[in-house]
């Protein structure tokens, strides 16, 4: 099991990012601007980290 302790934004918004990258060819820009449509502000550079 993948422990999300200490983790910035809730398991919620961490899986689903991580579904969309994996699924679909997007970059770390294109799922700041999903996670943005979703009233989830996040930087690209964070998703990166």
């Amino acid at each position: 099991m993948i422990s999300f302790k200490g983790a910035r934004f809730p398991k919620d918004v961490i899986l689903f990012a991580v579904f969309f990258y994996v699924r679909y060819t997007v970059s770390y820009r294109d799922l700041e601007e999903i996670l943005g449509e979703r009233a989830v502000q996040v930087d690209h550079a964070a998703l990166a980290a």
